[in-house]
């Protein structure tokens, strides 16, 4: 698995910001009220990232040696690519939030605070998860053994035999 790339993430941004901006613009056009995330997405998305580093700490003790423990590499796998999404989905998220106060900060009437409170939170917190992903798919890296870099059966002629 490659790592996320900060262009992956930049895009991610970019088309949420490019999307909170024009859901705004959509809705103030309609006449109705403009977006405002709920209280509990900037939460939701702080417990996605601890569950992320949360899922990962067990990976990263048994591959640093701190614990004797086999690791299971499908299941870092899996933990890695939810900390990889989760990472893409923070600079989603977070880049929609930042649309609604580019768009917020482009109208003439100010809204309320409460508003601004719960959309700037909510870029913060996308924010956060974008670190949170990454550090944990960090911890999720296995070193390679030495024997990952030889070839299938160079060097001797019977196949490996793998035991469970």
């Amino acid at each position: 698995m490659k790592r996320t790339s900060p262009l992956t993430l930049v895009l991610s941004g970019v088309i949420g910001v490019a999307a909170g901006f024009i859901v705004d613009q959509i809705l103030t056009s309609a006449g109705r009220a403009t977006f405002v995330p709920t209280v509990m997405l900037p939460l939701l998305l702080v417990l996605l990232g601890a569950a992320d580093i949360i899922l990962a700490w067990p990976v990263q003790r048994a591959t640093r040696g701190i614990v004797q423990v086999r690791v299971n590499p499908f299941r870092a796998l899996r933990i890695a690519m939810l900390a990889k999404a989760s990472s893409i989905l923070g600079a989603a998220i977070g880049g929609f939030a930042l649309g609604l106060v580019l768009f917020l900060s482009t109208r003439p009437v100010t809204p309320s605070v409460g508003s601004w409170g719960v959309i700037i939170a909510t870029a913060v917190c996308g924010g956060v998860l974008v670190v949170a992903g990454l550090v944990a798919e960090h911890m999720c890296t296995i070193r390679k053994d030495d024997h990952d870099d030889e070839q299938p059966g160079a060097g001797d002629s019977e196949p490996h035999a793998h035991s469970h």
